[in-house]
This record gives C-alpha cells, structure tokens and sequence, in this order.
C-alpha cells in the first residue's frame, strides 16, 4: 500500500471542500505508544500485554472478533478508563491523568454518538463547536461528510448512513491531531463509504495520526499503513499488509464448460487442484503467476474458455482466519 504522506488526493470528491492544513511533521514521531497495556474487569482480564504505535502521518487498523478487546484498548487510549497496567501515552500525555491536556487536539468517533434527534444537523454542529476549544469551521467538516445540503435536517430525520457521517464530521471538528475511529464505515452505503474513505485518507496525508477499529477487511486493506489483529486481549499478528501476507498460498478459480474434465495431473502445476462447490475448480497455489500461466496454456492448446475465471493472493481475510483457527 502507497505510504500514506504519499497519497494523491487530486481531484477526490470532496476537492472543492476546505482543504485539511498540511503540517510539517516527521511521520516518525509518535501520536500514541503503549506498552503492556493491561485492563481487567474483575477477574477477567479483557487485555493482556498490548503493545502498540501510531505515528503521525499514519492509520494503524485494529482488528479482532468481538470480546477480543478492541473495546477496551480504545477506551483505555482514548482517556475513558485508567489501565490496570503498562503506560499509555498520547501526544506525550496520559489520556487517563491529563485528560485537559489532550482533549482539544483529539477527535472521537465512537460507534454511536447519541445526538439529540430534535436538533437539526447545523445546530449540532454548532453545539459541538462551542464545546470544543480548537474548533471552527463546522461548515467544512459538513461539506466534507456530504451533509451540507442536510444542515435544516433533524438529526433524527437523517440516514444511519448520514448519522454515520454526522459522527465523523463532528469527530473532525478542530482539526485533531489524532483521530479515534470506531467502526467508521458501519451502515454505509458502497458510495459513501468510498467517500469516507477518501477523507480518512486526506487527514492522514495531512499529518493526522489514525487509530481505527474495524470489521470491514477491505477497509483495512485500502487504508491502514499498518495493521494489528487482536486475540484473547493480545496481539496475535501485526504488520504491513505485505508482511501479514508474505507467505500465504493464492488461488484460482474457474468453471470449466460441460463435458470438459478437469486437467487435475496437468503438468508444470505446482499447485494442488481440486473441484468445490459442485462445478467451481479451485488451484490452491504457492506460485500464482506461474501456475496461472499454465493453466491458461492448457485453456489455450484446448480450445477452453475457463469461465468465472479468478486468480487472488493470500488476503487480509486468510490472515484473520489463520489467527481465529
């Protein structure tokens, strides 16, 4: 994936928007660092020795099925609850003890934000405004989420798609310096979706640094700099997407028409083939291209035409699954 102080926005959606101010920054300095963390609810402990960095200019992706801690972790970064154990530090501060000092450079959005339904999405963000120090432009952080044309609106009136976008505009109120996203995309439409991606994106590019949870794999795919899966309250895995990756077999999958067999002793393939779900022939395969070149050879000497034909590399999905395994 492209670093994210390399990333193109030139000609997104949202270009004629506010632009986010560029800051001049080491991508190397770092927003938020904890070490081994630990946070218990009684006698079950929710996270067990986490260690984790996010530098500015980055999004750090956290990933995990549900009990496995992601709650907590944020919770405990973000300042909503002490750690039992380990240090956390955000731009330099504990979260939990130096909650004043953080605060204004800091941008929350939580799963849910509960606004009040009865006002209207302008007077919320007017509201949230006034309660921020940092905080100004509210019309560009709605032109950016697409909801300038809903500010009459009732809150309540609005999408879950639009509310989603309401939690983030609101989020990005004062330009934070870190970003907390908790499931950012969630009810979503593809379309708004990609456009949240887009702005996501061009806060990092400008130097934010991005602490986001997840379920979508394509999200993380398409937008973390870096990626940490949590299991049991613990890191299982972390990484760039090329290292997570590294090492994970491909496959390819086609229909062959009627009345053709599969060429399971083909030789020259590496891979091993077998047919799955009634008619889809599946290669699973260290070797993509050089596999997948002799399939096509043999397709071609034959006159076959390998319908449905697919060919992917080991994904974020099949490293999720190997940690859950």
């Amino acid at each position: 994936m492209t670093p994210a102080h390399e990333r193109v926005t030139t000609g997104l959606w949202w270009a004629r928007a506010p632009v986010v101010k560029v800051r001049c920054m080491s991508t190397n300095e770092k927003a938020i660092e904890v070490e081994g963390l630990r946070c218990a609810y009684g006698s079950h402990v929710a996270v067990d020795g986490v260690d984790l960095t996010v530098r500015r200019g980055e999004l750090v992706a956290l990933l995990g099925t549900n009990g496995a801690g992601k709650t907590t972790t944020m919770e405990t970064i973000e300042g909503h609850r002490a750690a039992d154990g380990g240090t956390v530090s955000v731009l330099g501060h504990d979260p939990w003890k130096d909650r004043d000092e953080i605060r204004p450079r800091v941008g929350i959005m939580l799963q849910s934000s509960g606004f009040a339904g009865e006002l209207t999405v302008l007077e919320t963000a007017r509201l949230w405004t006034r309660l921020r120090s940092r905080a100004r432009d509210y019309d560009g952080a709605l032109e950016r989420l697409d909801l300038g044309h809903r500010r009459d609106v009732q809150v309540k009136q609005l999408s879950g798609g639009e509310q989603r976008r309401l939690d983030m505009a609101i989020a990005l109120l004062g330009d934070p310096d870190v970003l907390f996203l908790d499931e950012p995309s969630t009810g979503l439409d593809p379309q708004s979706r990609r456009r949240t991606w887009d702005v996501i994106a061009d806060l990092v590019t400008g130097g934010t640094a991005v602490l986001m949870t997840t379920h979508y794999m394509e999200e993380a795919e398409k937008l973390a700099d870096r990626i940490a899966i949590l299991d049991g309250g613990r890191i299982a895995r972390s990484g760039t997407m090329a290292e997570l990756v590294t090492g994970l077999q491909g496959t390819i999958s086609f229909v062959l028409p009627d009345g053709v067999a599969a060429p399971h002793d083909l030789p020259g393939l590496t891979g091993s083939m077998e047919t799955a779900r009634g008619e889809v022939v599946v290669v699973t395969t260290a070797e993509l291209q050089r596999d997948l070149a002799v399939l096509l050879r043999w397709a071609d000497a034959h006159g076959v035409a390998l319908h449905r034909l697919q060919a992917s590399e080991g994904s974020l999905d099949d490293v999720f699954a190997g940690v859950q395994a």
